[in-house]
């Protein structure tokens, strides 16, 4: 990790708010959470594939058939379902 002089990136009025609360010491600044990036994406997709599972369980079918059209185990589709139910 390589650090950055705040003086080059920050305004003067921010740094002396900053030395108030830590004078002289080294401060993480950590990364703002990306929200499009494709993990979150990924998750949004399958968050919408676990609504369908459940969905189509409510509507009368079976664990097994729901496992065979979505390519799971019937243990992860029940897993599935056990976490969808809980929402």
């Amino acid at each position: 990790m390589s650090y950055i002089n705040a003086e080059s990136v920050l305004p003067k009025e921010m740094i002396k708010e900053i030395q108030k609360y830590v004078n002289g010491v080294n401060l993480y600044i950590p990364k703002l959470p990306e929200t499009n990036s494709i993990c979150s994406s990924y998750k949004l997709e399958l968050y919408r594939r676990n609504q369908e599972i459940y969905k189509r369980f409510l509507q009368g079918e079976k664990v097994s058939k729901l496992a065979e059209k979505y390519y799971l185990s019937d243990k992860s589709v029940y897993r599935i379902l056990g976490e969808m139910k809980k929402k």
